[in-house]
């Protein structure tokens, strides 16, 4: 049979085509995604699950002229494909190609760019609005949302101020109950009863002032094509209640959703994952965490676990599974997390708040507010510090150090290694006067046998791993490893110290002042910003105490570091040990 999509360079090709080509289209569409995503990666059951809605919105609305928003992007691989960057697909996440998420300066076909959730129906009713003030009264707005995304609380403000306006918006309700992992709370049981029928007579959305319209099957074509043509025509603010299967067309994508949202390398025919060597690796620190906080919450009954929708991604399943009434899986909802971590430390339990880096970003005022104003002994567990990779911008967890240093009473502990982050959770499982903020790095570690007998650390307390005579290199977490690689490549001089700062908030001072009086050359290595980071924080202490030296910063320039894989987002960046060692050596 001859393809279809080859044919496709835009969405006005689709519109040559009759209902049927459509659907053969769809079955060519959800292959290409999977040849590509078996070798290159990537998120793939989301993009499989909504290829008809895409092709059928593509089809009814005229983007880009009509606004078309994918809520997080993980689902917008069908759509960029679509719309002429099918060649390049291949590019897809890859350091200089095309990102995986939907984004702006990409295409305008990308009307918003995305990557954390629920910020489509916001964004979306802007757009109409500007609409409405500068008279573009027919163009369409459209919002892709998943059921996990729109129970979260900005979803809600969106719709709650949609609902009294006359905006021109459709609300399309991906409705697969998964986000990343299984979606949890009251709204999933409320859509899961609709679906079957035994619903309460009042629809939720009806009563927010929105036309309701389905559920229907995500996967008819037909039935999708006919209901967003009667739609179309359809004055103000609209849903469309669609029911999908993530990971649609790929068994194993269907039966192991959470497994084959982001799969990594697979067979496309069987889609059986790659098999991994036999060699021994180093643990995920992800995994280091959630094994730990299992080992000291089964001696420590007053531990608790709280999560916003990431237990797989951040290993607090491990607690959700070996002790399910003492961990938390509050779907996407940082700000509510924050705060409930908050209200259980006032009655006396130890919470490891368990957020993505970038995650905790979403619940600024939250950790001021309820956290740290008030003090309480809070435990910020955040992972995806640091440059992540084929992420991106919106997932690099570069910007935690510099937005956290600034609020009293608040520590930050960035750990070098596997078993230093797991003395830092014994240390403060026994006890603390102020609340903390522990940062460690997506992937590998570099310690195989971690599993050692747990110490206590000296809160504030920095670390001597090599004596030196001339240059004194202070890193924090584990890029500090990197350092020792370095001083080992240049046959351990006696000219290099290196310093092992794990604690950023508060700064050994003591220690701090001997440095800056000892050492000729002093340079900071951190894997966050340089405004206000660790190096910035030494910089003021040196300058409080009179000493004027300079002291040179490696770390993320201000700027947002593109997508890739680690080691060349680092050469990026300036942070690689090519880069450290090229400056070094022109003092020794």
């Amino acid at each position: 049979m001859k393809s279809i999509l080859e044919h496709i360079k835009s969405p006005n090709d689709l519109k040559t085509l009759s209902v049927k080509d459509l659907e053969q289209l769809a079955i060519e569409l959800r292959e290409f995604i999977i040849d590509i995503v078996s070798v290159k990666e990537g998120h793939l059951g989301a993009s499989l699950g909504v290829v008809e809605l895409t092709i059928a919105l593509h089809y009814v609305f005229n983007t880009p002229i009509d606004k078309l928003i994918w809520d997080v992007g993980h689902q917008a691989y069908g759509h960029k494909i679509l719309t002429g960057r099918k060649d390049v697909f291949d590019t897809n996440r890859q350091f200089g190609g095309i990102s995986g998420f939907p984004k702006m300066e990409e295409s305008e076909y990308d009307a918003f760019g995305t990557g954390h959730s629920s910020t489509s129906i916001s964004a979306l009713l802007g757009m109409a609005l500007a609409a409405q003030l500068q008279g573009k009264l027919r163009r369409q707005h459209i919002a892709v949302i998943g059921d996990a995304s729109i129970a979260s609380g900005m979803a809600f403000e969106g719709l709650n101020h949609a609902g009294v306006t006359n905006a021109n918006i459709l609300v399309v309700l991906n409705d697969n109950a998964m986000g990343i992992d299984p979606s949890v709370g009251a709204l999933k049981k409320y859509l899961t009863n609709v679906k079957t029928g035994t619903a309460k007579e009042e629809n939720i959305f009806e009563c927010l002032n929105f036309y309701y319209s389905g559920p229907i099957d995500g996967h008819d074509l037909p039935a999708l094509v006919k209901e967003l043509e009667r739609l179309k025509k359809i004055e103000g603010p609209k849903l469309l209640h669609v029911i999908t299967t993530k990971g649609k067309g790929l068994q194993k994508a269907e039966e192991n959703q959470v497994t084959y949202h982001a799969p990594g390398k697979f067979d496309k025919q069987t889609g059986e994952l790659q098999k991994k060597t036999n060699t021994i690796e180093p643990p995920k620190f992800q995994d280091v965490f959630g094994k730990t906080l299992v080992e000291l919450a089964l001696k420590n009954k007053k531990i608790v676990g709280i999560t916003p929708a990431m237990p797989t991604g951040s290993s607090l399943k491990f607690m959700m599974d070996a002790l399910p009434e003492r961990a938390f899986d509050v779907g996407i909802a940082e700000q509510h997390a924050v705060t409930m971590a908050a209200g259980m430390a006032t009655d006396g339990l130890i919470v490891f708040c368990n957020i993505y880096s970038t995650f905790l970003q979403r619940a600024y005022d939250q950790v001021i507010h309820d956290v740290a104003i008030q003090n309480l002994p809070v435990i910020f567990c955040l992972d995806r510090a640091g440059l992540v990779g084929e992420d991106g911008p919106t997932h690099h967890g570069v910007f935690d150090i510099s937005y956290l240093r600034c609020i009293p009473n608040l520590i930050i502990c960035s750990p070098i290694n596997e078993i230093e982050l797991r003395n830092i959770m014994y240390t403060v499982q026994l006890g603390l006067d102020h609340p903390i903020a522990i940062r460690y790095p997506r992937g590998r570690g570099k310690e195989v046998n971690w599993q050692v007998p747990m110490k206590k650390l000296n809160i504030g307390e920095a670390q001597l791993l090599k004596e030196g005579s001339k240059i004194a290199i202070l890193s924090t977490g584990p890029i500090g490893n990197m350092v020792s690689e370095l001083i080992h490549e240049l046959d351990n001089t006696p000219a290099i110290a290196h310093y092992n700062f794990p604690f950023i908030k508060p700064l050994d001072t003591d220690l701090l002042k001997r440095i800056l009086t000892k050492f000729d050359h002093i340079i900071t290595l951190e894997d966050g910003s340089v405004t206000g980071g660790f190096g910035s924080g030494l910089l003021e202490f040196a300058n409080t105490i009179g000493i004027h030296k300079i002291i040179k910063i490696f770390g993320i320039p201000d700027a947002f570091i593109t997508h890739g894989a680690t080691e060349k987002l680092y050469i990026k960046a300036g942070i690689d040990k090519i880069s450290v060692k090229k400056y070094v050596q022109q003092f020794l």
